[in-house]
């Protein structure tokens, strides 16, 4: 036990020595070598003849179970992030240089070897009962050492309402694909709410001022406040647990949690409350953003201390804080901006030392005048949509290291969409630059969709220089069904590869072309959320040819969970795309005042909607009731479950209230294709549109229907109850039926 305990305190010491090399090769700065190495040669010698590690093991058996006692796992410190995977003694051997790199190689292990993929769909495979030896050598090293996970986005689009047990389940996915800079803003609320207490801020205020955890990623950024459930006391309890449990599960795993600093944002009345000299920075979506407190104020610092001090009592440091004034267009009127970041950094670099300030690189920001004031020893720019809009290349980051990101999914929409040539091709242009990225970064706004691009993304740091992208997808379908998949899924994917996922590198579109069923209706639905902007880049009929050879597949891989959830997904797409071409008749018919042809395209329609939300009943992932029951189960207590399941039907439906609905335009912006929603909400709008425009055939103006009433009926309706899993039918029975329908 004392040996296994000077283990683990040896290194610790080595992750904080390794954690500051990290932290001075980016930014340029000089450490005592002698003290590195020696901490290293100790450590190498006491754990060469250590073949376990704690963490590891939980990590592979609580995913695996038994993984731990078929691998051999050696950890061998180096400063160069690498894992090895070879045979010794009659086993796999994964050696790397700490517990990420190890989980890395592990996994790439399980995808190579052993025909296992852990990915959201599947993170508990089962094990076969032999696992091959490698019969090679292979080795993998990365010089992108900072590997960023998240956006303040995803912590409301798809987190809001994680328990403990899913929050591991994500961290041991981050484990597996490499990240090692996670955004954790959990708990901000609390954090919040102790501050504003210590400054006098009025207690009965606090609640309007702190926004409910299924809006908590704007209040982050400035946008808003006091948004959805009022907070409590036990909510704020909760989060406080929470968060505790997510930065012990991170560290535990070598991770480098990033947390939330302070970027001089107040209550809106802070000048009349507190006396405080603030700036306005106006509106955003229609919300009153919160005020922003001026640098020239000499109460800056008293309050950035305040909050890094209660930050610190209930989370402890970071070495990386997460900080974006002004997101969004925010009004910089009056404001210096270069002192504002002097500030900042000043703030944060007094309550740690040696910290970095992580700024989105999203929209203007970050400002000319913010890059200069501060140098790149104290700012990192996480460059958030570089497959799309790469700051980098179009406008760069003045000498400051940078994480290249893809950003890829907006609002957490369902759908297939990707540039993956585009990707491995940008990705390797930004690395052999006159200004290489000091990192990647994953920054979409949802998860648990798309699964293809999020493993190309987490590869592409350890990826081969000579890849391609035919030769990423042979191995990633290997490792996801089959070594030996039937030719079908071969043929399936070659033509997803060169169709909805082959974006040309000039689209700029948001994120997927989005379902019409989700739409609000119209004569001509192309778009659903606002801030979506199409651009026609695949033939319908391809995908739908697709899914049907993909479903052909299904008596040889019935068993296979991934295969069952890509069969749901691709036939839910088909089914879209079905849609989509009937959308188009509709539109004509429209042209050609033809109200026979349009009641027949509109029929099909419904029909489609009605296949659809059959289809998708038969998988949790595509079911609106697990997002609503977690939103129940998040509440700490039964009076606020109906209150917390109702800012889960709003996010995904008008967002907000009528104003930053309709006037912000945010309505359906963060949709999605699901079964239930599909059913109970989108039919009824497209029924309601469908028998208007027919009785008003004649009439020269389109109907006058306010949606935004019919989706708040559907907000407060009641809960709906999951369905036990007998009551839906085999999906590897019903896509093929549902295909030969198209």
């Amino acid at each position: 036990m004392r040996l296994g305990k000077f283990h683990n305190e040896l290194r610790n010491c080595l992750n904080l020595l390794y954690l500051q090399m990290l932290h001075n090769r980016i930014h340029g700065s000089r450490m005592n070598l002698r003290l590195f190495f020696l901490p290293i040669l100790i450590l190498g010698v006491t754990l060469s003849a250590s073949t376990t590690d704690p963490a590891l093991t939980a990590l592979m058996d609580r995913n695996i179970p038994g993984l731990s006692s078929r691998l051999t796992v050696r950890l061998r410190p180096d400063s160069t992030d690498f894992f090895t995977i070879d045979a010794d003694n009659g086993r796999p051997r994964i050696t790397a240089n700490n517990r990420i790199s190890a989980a890395v190689g592990i996994h790439h292990y399980l995808n190579r070897f052993a025909g296992i993929q852990l990915t959201w769909d599947c993170m508990n495979p089962t094990l076969p009962d032999s696992i091959p030896l490698p019969t090679e050598t292979i080795h993998a090293s990365t010089r992108q050492h900072l590997r960023y996970y998240l956006n303040y986005c995803t912590h409301s689009y798809s987190m809001a309402f994680w328990d403990k047990e899913r929050w591991q389940r994500e961290i041991d996915w981050m484990a597996f694909h490499g990240i090692n800079l996670p955004l954790a803003t959990t708990g901000t609320d609390a954090v919040w709410d102790a501050t504003l207490r210590r400054l006098g801020y009025p207690p009965e205020k606090i609640s309007g001022f702190i926004a409910a955890p299924a809006y908590q990623a704007w209040w982050l950024m400035n946008n808003l406040q006091g948004e959805g459930t009022p907070m409590t006391r036990a909510m704020l309890d909760r989060s406080i647990d929470l968060q505790r449990h997510i930065l012990k599960a991170m560290r535990q795993l070598d991770m480098n949690p990033v947390l939330p600093g302070y970027s001089g944002m107040m209550p809106a009345d802070a000048r009349e409350t507190l006396g405080l000299n603030v700036a306005d920075p106006g509106k955003w979506c229609a919300y009153n953003r919160p005020a922003f407190l001026l640098p020239t104020d000499p109460a800056f610092a008293p309050v950035a201390r305040i909050y890094y001090e209660e930050q610190q009592r209930l989370f402890g440091n970071a070495d990386f804080y997460s900080m974006d004034p002004f997101h969004e267009g925010g009004n910089t009127d009056g404001v210096d901006l270069a002192s504002a970041a002097k500030a900042i950094a000043q703030a944060m670099r007094k309550a740690s030392p040696d910290a970095v300030w992580l700024i989105q690189g999203w929209q203007e920001n970050p400002r000319e005048e913010i890059l200069r004031a501060v140098g790149p020893d104290l700012m990192t720019v996480i460059d958030l949509h570089c497959e799309t809009v790469p700051q980098w290349s179009e406008r760069g980051h003045l000498s400051h290291p940078w994480i290249w990101s893809m950003l890829l999914n907006f609002g957490g929409n369902v759908g297939l969409h990707g540039k993956i040539s585009h990707i491995i091709d940008n990705f390797r242009q930004a690395c052999s630059s006159s200004d290489p990225p000091a990192g990647l970064g994953l920054t979409m706004e949802g998860i648990e969709n798309n699964p293809v691009m999020f493993e190309l993304a987490c590869n592409l740091p350890w990826l081969s220089d000579t890849i391609s992208a035919a030769g990423w997808i042979h191995s990633y379908i290997r490792a996801r069904y089959s070594p030996n998949p039937p030719a079908e899924i071969d043929s399936a994917w070659a033509i997803l590869a060169r169709t909805i996922y082959n974006a040309p590198a000039e689209n700029r579109q948001q994120g997927t072309t989005e379902s019409p069923f989700c739409a609000r209706p119209s004569d001509n639905p192309v778009n659903v959320s606002a801030w979506a902007n199409a651009e026609p880049y695949y033939d319908s009929n391809d995908i739908i040819r697709a899914a049907r050879l993909f479903a052909s597949a299904a008596p040889n891989l019935a068993g296979n969970r991934h295969y069952r959830y890509d069969l749901v997904d691709f036939t839910r797409q088909a089914i879209t795309e079905a849609a989509r071409i009937q959308t188009t008749r509709i539109a004509e018919a429209v042209r050609l005042n033809d109200s026979v042809a349009y009641r027949h395209a509109a029929d099909r329609f419904m029909t489609l909607l009605h296949m659809q939300d059959s289809l998708l009943s038969t998988t949790p992932q595509f079911r609106v009731d697990t997002w609503l029951n977690a939103a129940r189960n998040a509440a700490p207590s039964p009076e606020l479950a109906d209150a917390m399941e109702r800012d889960a039907r709003t996010l995904i439906t008008t967002w907000g209230n009528r104003t930053a609905s309709e006037s912000g335009r945010l309505h359906d912006y963060a949709h999605r294709e699901w079964a239930g929603i599909l059913s109970r909400l989108y039919a009824t709008r497209w029924n309601a549109w469908f028998s208007a425009r027919l009785a008003q055939w004649d009439s020269a103006a389109p109907p006058s229907i306010d949606f935004f009433a019919i989706d708040s009926a559907w907000i407060s309706s009641p809960t709906q109850h999951t369905a036990p899993p007998s009551a839906f039918p085999d999906p590897t029975t019903l896509c093929p039926e549902l295909l030969q329908r198209l």
